[in-house]
């Protein structure tokens, strides 16, 4: 059985599609939460709705402040024992098309914000000699997508630097591993148009999209002492649309 009761989980992203369901598996176990993102009002609601629950806005572009914010999630949740690393943005065009600018953006707030969470997360868990952290990735990050060539590249650097982590710190007893979800039912694929939607579900074998939930089973799974043995991995939640 997944036991995750009292375990004391830092979630970025929190206010998103996936975040959201991330917090609330997290509370289903009896987890202590930090849950942070963007959205001050989401933030509050959850804080109402949900018991052991903190929350925090954080700009994940503010990478001086990560330390700080790490010191803060410290503090509040009396130690770290999880990072779930889910907060991104993406900001889409043709490769001729974007612009320098947006590159760097989507890459310093996926990617590197991404590495900094971990370091000074991880600076916590060697004190006490144990800790979990997943880092959210997604699809396009090994196969590309139309438009995407900043956030692709983004994504396919967690995984990277995941496994460069993950060899660092398994003698520590720190597990690293990533998730990678496929198309995901979410407020933002609820926008797509309807013919464009189902060209895309029949390109995956199980017929339909994934849910928040698909996810973040796979999160409590890999933030569990079931797989203690599992580390430097992607597992990838994507109805059998891409098989590594």
């Amino acid at each position: 059985m997944i036991n995750l009761k009292d375990k004391k989980v830092l979630i970025t992203g929190a206010t998103g599609g996936i975040g959201g369901c991330l917090v609330k598996k997290f509370i289903e176990f009896d987890s202590n939460i930090l849950a942070t993102g963007t959205n001050v009002e989401k933030l509050s609601i959850m804080k109402n709705n949900f018991k052991n629950i903190h929350t925090e806005t954080f700009k994940l572009d503010e990478h001086k402040k990560i330390e700080q914010f790490i010191e803060i999630a410290n503090e509040k949740l009396g130690g770290l024992d999880i990072l779930v690393n889910n907060a991104g943005i993406t900001l889409d065009n043709l490769s001729i098309r974007l612009t320098e600018e947006n590159w760097k953006k989507v890459l310093d707030i996926n990617l590197t914000s991404s590495f900094l969470m971990c370091k000074f997360a991880i600076k916590k868990m060697l004190k006490q000699k144990k800790g979990k952290i997943i880092n959210i990735t997604s699809i396009v990050g090994h196969t590309g997508n139309l438009g995407q060539a900043n956030y692709s590249a983004s994504k396919a650097g967690i995984v990277a630097f995941s496994k460069s982590l993950a060899i660092e710190y398994a003698k520590k007893n720190i597990n690293i591993n990533c998730v990678s979800p496929g198309f995901i039912k979410t407020e933002m694929t609820d926008k797509i148009n309807d013919e464009f939607k189902k060209n895309l579900i029949n390109k995956i074998p199980s017929g339909n999209l994934g849910t928040g939930e698909d996810v973040s089973n796979c999160v409590a799974f890999l933030a569990s002492d079931m797989a203690n043995y599992i580390n430097g991995e992607t597992v990838h939640v994507n109805g059998g649309m891409y098989m590594a």
